[in-house]
């Protein structure tokens, strides 16, 4: 029981971290990014990668975040004249021919069979010390990129991306460059989910192409809808929910005796019904975003 709640704290705080990148270009920014899982599968096979090489864990990490910093500023330069739509369906693209190469690229990325054997970062220091030092580890690392991204979304940059949002024609009129915004946004938002997956592919000592499935970025783009777009609290809200729900149901499968398959099902079910109800009665999710009106 105790080594269950602390992988599911441990997985909680990464998912964080990636819905906070998430946040950051849809929440303040309204970019619909729909491929934003692969900055993550980046940072994983970044991590496997230098690993394999026999590079520092530091330096892995440090190479899948600039990794995705550079597709983040390629995307956001993607289709000048798309429309927000047709640019969140050029993202999606973007992740799944990405998740293609990883499938088939067997010299690089183990083909479908992904690189393993990527060690924990606190192997040595033994059971269950090195699974608390891993879940502090994210957690100050979840910690401080949410006061990072507080104050980035209550300070000037966070107020042109607000106005590049809401009002874009007036944003340029003010003197702002929206592609830079954009692209800063993006890359912001990447270097974060790069980390958290690099986190993720230590924790799981694997690294794999399931790991970009589209599946994974609208889990988080669910995490943002219940929590709520733009305000970091609600992220973390919406990423604690479903987590929890994620967590309840192998409790419920062996109380009550149900096969893997409708546990699968009844996890699904319950994340869906709790974004319906969200959407139905607190569409702007649990802790909406605040702005200030001018009268």
């Amino acid at each position: 029981m105790f080594d269950f709640f602390i992988s599911t704290l441990t997985v909680a705080g990464i998912y964080g971290l990636m819905a906070l990148g998430l946040n950051v270009q849809a929440g303040v920014s309204g970019l619909l990014n729909f491929g934003h899982i692969a900055f993550a599968g980046i940072g994983a096979y970044a991590t496997g990668i230098a690993v394999q090489a026999g590079w520092h864990p530091v330096a892995g990490a440090a190479c899948g975040v600039l990794v995705a910093m550079a597709l983040g500023w390629c995307v956001a330069r993607l289709g000048r004249q798309l429309g927000s739509d047709y640019w969140g369906i050029a993202t999606l693209a973007i992740a799944e021919i990405l998740r293609t190469v990883a499938t088939n690229e067997d010299w690089l990325t183990g083909g479908a069979n992904g690189i393993a054997g990527i060690p924990s970062l606190f192997d040595g220091l033994g059971r269950p010390w090195s699974a608390l030092a891993f879940l502090a580890l994210v957690l100050l690392a979840l910690g401080a990129f949410a006061l990072l991204a507080s104050r980035l979304a209550s300070g000037r940059f966070g107020r042109a991306l607000r106005l590049m949002r809401e009002e874009p024609q007036l944003a340029i009129c003010m003197g702002y460059d929206l592609r830079q915004l954009k692209s800063h946004a993006i890359m912001a938002g990447a270097a974060v989910t790069a980390l958290g997956g690099s986190l993720y592919a230590h924790y799981m000592s694997f690294a794999g192409p399931d790991y970009m499935m589209a599946a994974e970025t609208f889990l988080l783009w669910t995490m943002l809808m219940i929590g709520g777009l733009g305000n970091t609290a609600g992220v973390l809200t919406g990423v604690v929910l479903v987590q929890a729900a994620y967590a309840l149901v192998p409790f419920a499968k062996d109380h009550f005796h149900f096969s893997s398959d409708l546990a699968g099902a009844l996890r699904l079910g319950l994340i869906g019904a709790i974004l319906l109800a969200c959407l139905l009665w607190r569409s702007q999710g649990l802790i909406p975003e605040k702005l200030r009106r001018i009268p």
